[in-house]
Parts: C-alpha cells; sequence; structure tokens
C-alpha cells in the first residue's frame, strides 16, 4: 500500500463502508465514496459518525455516482451487501491498476473466491468486521459496539502488505488483526452470524437481546454454534469451543442489537441468504459433511423471505 498518498475507494456506501471509510478520512487519507442513495445529502451535508469511540464529522466528502468518476486507486474496499456480487464485474475495472489491492468486508463464504476467479487472487484480500453498526439517517453512522477488522490473504499466508495494511488501519483508529488463514477467519464468523442474524428473522424479528432472554432460543443459539465449530474443524478449520460462551457474553453486552439481516428483512431488501448460510451448507456437503441444523435454519429463512 502506497501510504504517501493512496487513494482510497469505498465500494458500498452503507453503515460499514461510511465507518470504516469515515475513519480513514478522518485520519487524513484521500477516500472516494461511491454514493446512491446518499449522494445528494452527503454531497451537501457530508457524514456525521456517532461511535463509541468519540464522535466525529466529515463535512467535506469526496463522493461519486459512478466508479469511472473515481478512477484508479491503492485500496478498493468493498462494502456492498454479498447480493449484489455480480455488479462489481462492471463497477471495479476503472478502480483498479497492476497493484490495486481489493479489500472486501462482505458476509458469509464465497465473496473471496468470486473476486479471485475475476480480478485474480493476488488483488485479493478479505476483511471480516465485528462490528455493531447501524446507518441511522442519510449521511449518518452509528457505531455501537466493537469494530475489529480482522484482516487475511486470499492467496494464502500474510504477506508484507497485509501487515502494513493492517498497522496503517490501527493508526486510524481501527482495531485489526492479521489472520494466518482468511478461510478459517470467515469460518469463526459464521459461528456468530449464523445463529443469531437467522433467528433474528426466523424466530418472527427479535434483536439479539430478545433472542438470549428466550431459554430456548438460547439452547438453538448454542446448538448451531457447536454444529459450525465442529464442521469447521472436520474442514480443517479449528475452532475451540469456548468461542461459544465468549461469543453470547459479548452479545449480552450490545443490549437489543438488531443484526443487520433482520434491518434488510423489515426494510425489504435483499437478505444474504446464500453466502451466509446457503454456502456454508454446500460447502460442508461437498466434504461429505452434514449440517443438520443450520440446513434447517436456511429452509426456514427461505421460507419466511418468500412469505414476505
Amino acid at each position: 500500500m502506497n501510504l504517501d498518498h493512496p487513494r482510497i475507494a469505498i465500494v458500498g456506501s452503507g453503515a460499514v463502508g461510511c465507518y470504516y471509510g469515515g475513519r480513514l478520512a478522518q485520519h487524513g487519507h484521500e477516500v472516494h465514496f461511491l454514493m446512491r442513495s446518499d449522494y445528494e445529502h452527503v454531497k451537501q451535508h457530508g457524514l456525521k459518525i456517532r461511535s463509541l469511540h468519540g464522535d466525529f464529522d466529515l463535512p467535506q466528502v469526496l463522493c461519486h455516482r459512478s466508479t469511472a468518476e473515481i478512477g484508479e486507486c491503492d485500496l478498493v474496499i468493498i462494502a456492498m451487501k454479498a447480493t449484489a456480487n455480480e455488479a462489481l464485474l462492471s463497477l471495479l475495472p476503472p478502480l483498479l491498476h497492476s497493484k490495486t489491492m481489493i479489500l472486501t468486508l462482505q458476509n458469509g463464504l464465497g465473496s473471496d473466491d468470486f473476486l479471485a476467479r475475476h480480478f485474480g487472487s493476488a488483488h485479493v484480500l478479505g476483511g471480516l468486521c465485528f462490528v455493531c453498526i447501524n446507518r441511522t439517517a442519510p449521511g449518518e453512522i452509528h457505531h455501537i459496539a466493537q469494530g475489529q477488522i480482522a484482516l487475511g490473504e486470499h492467496s494464502g499466508a500474510p504477506q508484507v502488505r497485509t501487515e502494513v495494511l493492517a498497522a496503517e488501519l490501527q493508526r486510524c483508529g481501527i482495531q485489526c488483526k492479521v489472520e494466518p488463514s482468511l478461510i478459517a477467519a470467515r469460518w469463526k464468523k459464521l459461528v456468530w452470524n449464523i445463529p443469531f442474524n437467522g433467528l433474528s428473522i426466523a424466530a418472527g424479528n427479535k434483536d439479539t437481546a430478545a433472542i438470549l432472554a428466550d431459554p430456548i432460543l438460547e439452547k438453538r443459539v448454542r446448538d448451531l454454534m457447536r454444529e459450525i465449530i465442529e464442521t469447521a474443524g472436520r474442514l480443517g478449520h479449528e475452532i475451540p469451543l469456548s468461542l461459544i460462551d465468549d461469543m453470547i457474553e459479548r452479545t449480552r453486552t450490545m443490549s437489543a442489537y438488531k443484526p443487520s439481516s433482520l434491518i434488510d428483512f423489515l426494510s425489504g431488501s435483499e437478505v444474504e441468504l446464500e453466502a451466509i448460510w446457503g454456502e456454508p451448507v454446500r460447502q460442508a456437503k461437498a466434504a461429505g459433511i452434514e449440517m443438520p441444523r443450520v440446513e434447517r435454519l436456511y429452509q426456514e429463512l427461505k421460507a419466511r423471505i418468500a412469505a414476505r
């Protein structure tokens, strides 16, 4: 990463993209935001970030309606929903030069492979965001809890650039750690995403506090987590079972947090059904492993989304 004068593009300027892009801009980076619905508001009024780490405003934001308008960048951060990945085939080319890093902050499995297939594995990094964050109004972001990014390379082990990027994110107030295996880290995040994002919808539009207040639902969370951890282990990605208690206790501190999939469901937006629930089931089956609890939840979500 060129740390002297890097050009950074944010593709997917929702809550996640605006928060992390906003932090980079706050610390002096040239950050270009691809904006759709909030373009006019942000162009006139900038971004307002409310955060447990300190509120800040960006009165002037480099926002654009097209990636062609942005041009080539050193780092492209993808924070759009995985459901819209086909659009990246036309969005990304104007942003890329021979050494551009593409960092996807998307949920679930499959996005890293999709980008590597179309743009080359050497360009692709993955980041897993452990963060509670919502867009509360046009140009307004509320960062509620956590915020760490776990960073890894699609092509394998961390490189010098991985460490450099992680250090720069840290300098900009973003907690970041480098993962030795990106795919293992993705399975680890699924341990939280599959049960809480899924049950928030399947159990009747419940926030995390309501899920954990119900002993039957908490048991289902724990059973799902155990199945995911055991499946990951059989695939060669060791995750300790102690993570179950750790994740549940951390979730209790989030209070009545609405997971992003529930927000998408309630707003009528597309839910990341395949990336978070479908793809793990398919990858497990391809290795001869059944995930009955996750598959049941996947089918329940299909039905709920179809009924919506």
